[in-house]
């Protein structure tokens, strides 16, 4: 086998797994999981904010 053919047999196998990527990445069963993902930021800084508020509540009754 020479170059050409194993530059080919390279090209086809990135095109296979670029496909198999995409077909992944789109595929209806994981898209519940990637909206969960992309909206946990969100969740975090409302987690977040809402452990401020309680301190500095538990600050204010202490004093």
């Amino acid at each position: 086998m020479d170059y050409i053919t194993w530059r080919s047999f390279y090209t086809v196998l990135v095109f296979v797994l670029f496909i198999g990527v995409v077909w992944w990445a789109f595929s209806k069963g994981r898209k519940r999981r990637f909206d969960d993902a992309a909206k946990s930021i969100f969740d975090e800084n409302e987690l977040t904010s809402t452990t401020k508020e309680s301190t500095k509540q538990e600050s204010k009754n202490n004093e």
